[in-house]
């Protein structure tokens, strides 16, 4: 009896492998949102233990968030120098070292140095990560494994903060850190033993993942219909100068865009917990377990918007409306949310309009992801999605220290928090206008790349 054929991409590979190793790349980006979370859910007992202020907290998320953008940076070197499959062990046994010294020396110099280290550290590995997961996934298909990747840090805060919430109460804030670290590590030990480079990364020109094993009983591509199996030829596309790629107006537009909503959501990572807690009065530990609640609706938008947006462009629907028009019309949404968040009184009613005003915005992350890799040709997207997530990155390094200082000065910790929303939900309403005015991607596509080799959908 013959076996169930598999399903197959338009390069041929395994659709089963390439969402095996998608599944891979998620878990170390789980364990990567879970460090950058750990300050926001240790952050009051840290601040007592230590005698910190809000704006010492917020200064501390704020260097890691710069750090991560400096890190970005190198992306492109270390995809370059060490390949996907060394850098990114690197990277995460340099966040498990990173926790060392504030676990052995508790002090703000302590926490900000190791901040900024593990900052640093993690800051290639979004562009990396994608790039990843990109060989694995056709051009038109790279909505919703980028919005799966997104949702890590969903993932992160609606499984994993609850769980460190109540390690950190249980045991100690310390405690919450050696699990990360521990982690971290032994993602490191299944990454090794599992990984392999999709057809459609730089070194796919085969147009067969031909490190894959798909079985005797799958068709390649010339087996298969020759209108929608079109191999991508990564080799042979030129690269095309960096400046060229940087100066278009998707790629400015996308950083306005994207960095305002990365300020939302440094200071989600960094402060919602310390809102529940302080301003709305809530114990630590359903402080640290609702911290899951912004995640868990956005999951569920993140998802359905990013299926639906890939959905739409296989059915014809120009990029533009569906990567770009689509989620800024959402932040417009979240950001309005937001603008009325210090008008609310209720606690129950405030939870859910951050929440939901949050979530609304998040689709805005892999989408612009997804439209500013199809700029540049394959060999090129770890470059310059390090330093267009870099960019993206500035947007935490100014909003955690924004709030902290703000809750300092307005003395009430509610109206503090609550102010300081409506201003990141202002931000989000001005740059959704201007994305929505000068992003689009095919033009800049047909600009920077004229000769880019076309990969059919289906």
């Amino acid at each position: 009896m013959n076996r169930p054929r598999a399903k197959l991409g338009e390069a041929g590979e395994s659709r089963t492998v390439a969402w095996g190793m998608t599944s891979v790349l998620v878990a170390m980006y789980v364990i990567n949102f879970a460090d950058k979370a750990v300050l926001g859910i240790i952050a009051q007992p840290l601040a007592k233990e230590l005698g910190l202020s809000a704006s010492d907290i917020g200064l501390t998320g704020s260097a890691f968030f710069l750090m991560l953008s400096l890190g970005g940076l190198f992306s492109g070197a270390l995809d370059k120098w060490l390949g996907l499959r060394w850098a990114l062990v690197l990277l995460v046994v340099l966040w498990s070292v990173a926790m060392l010294p504030l676990i052995l020396s508790a002090s703000f110099v302590t926490l900000l140095v190791s901040r900024m280290i593990l900052g640093f550290a993690e800051g290639p590995n979004s562009p990396l990560l994608f790039s990843a997961a990109y060989s694995w996934h056709a051009p038109a298909r790279r909505g919703l494994p980028g919005a799966v990747l997104t949702c890590s840090a969903s993932i992160a805060k609606i499984a994993i903060a609850p769980i460190l919430a109540y390690v950190a109460v249980t045991w100690g804030w310390r405690s919450a850190l050696v699990a990360l670290a521990i982690a971290g590590l032994l993602w490191a030990v299944l990454w090794l033993a599992m990984w392999k480079e999709g057809p459609y990364g730089r070194s796919g020109n085969s147009g067969k993942a031909d490190s894959v094993d798909s079985g005797p009983e799958e068709s390649g591509p010339e087996d298969s219909d020759p209108a929608t199996a079109t191999a991508p030829a990564t080799d042979a596309e030129p690269a095309v100068p960096w400046l060229h790629i940087f100066r278009t107006r998707t790629f400015i537009g996308g950083v306005l865009l994207i960095a305002a909503a990365y300020a939302l959501a440094a200071v989600v990572l960094t402060w919602l917990p310390s809102y529940f807690e302080l301003g709305l009065g809530y114990s630590r530990l359903q402080a640290g377990s609702m911290f899951s609640i912004p995640s868990l609706i956005g999951l569920v938008i993140m998802l359905s918007s990013t299926w639906l947006s890939d959905r739409l462009i296989t059915k014809g629907v120009r990029m533009r409306a569906a990567r770009v028009v689509f989620p800024a019309v959402g932040m417009l949404i979240g950001g309005t949310m937001l603008v009325f968040l210090p008008f609310v009184s209720a606690p129950v009613m405030a939870v859910f309009m951050v929440s939901l005003g949050y979530a609304i915005c998040t689709p805005v992350l892999p989408l612009l992801n997804a439209c500013v890799s199809e700029l540049c040709p394959p060999k090129q997207i770890s470059g310059v999605l390090g330093v267009f997530l870099s960019f993206m990155a500035f947007g935490g390094f100014i909003a955690p220290y924004m709030m902290g200082r703000i809750v300092d000065a307005a003395g009430d910790g509610g109206d503090g928090y609550a102010t300081a929303f409506q201003i990141l939900g202002g931000v989000a309403l001005v740059v959704a206008v201007v994305g929505i005015v000068i992003i689009d991607p095919a033009r800049d596509k047909n600009l920077v790349r004229p000769n880019a080799p076309v990969v059919a959908a289906r």
